[in-house]
């Protein structure tokens, strides 16, 4: 079950952070989980890098959601998505 709500909540970090990033249009729903998934890794491992990690649930959505904004700008100048 734990994985479930994992797959869910990565799916909405990625999804908002891609609103965020405007590359809502290029990614579909596998690509929002992913990125959710990996950019809230990355933004809890520079978080607690920096001494950021704990908090409540409105702080970890914070980190959650900018590391998956960082992970898009990363894949942007990569050159996987395009600006719009």
């Amino acid at each position: 079950m734990g994985w479930i709500v994992s797959l869910i909540i990565g799916g909405i970090v990625g999804w908002l952070a891609s609103i965020i990033m405007k590359t809502n249009a290029q990614m579909g729903i596998i690509a929002n989980v992913l990125v959710g998934i990996v950019g809230s890794w990355l933004g809890f491992w520079i978080a607690g890098m920096l001494g950021f990690a704990e908090g409540g649930l409105i702080i970890r959505l914070i980190i959650a959601i900018a590391g998956a904004v960082l992970l898009i700008f990363i894949l942007r100048a990569l050159g996987i998505f395009k600006r719009t």
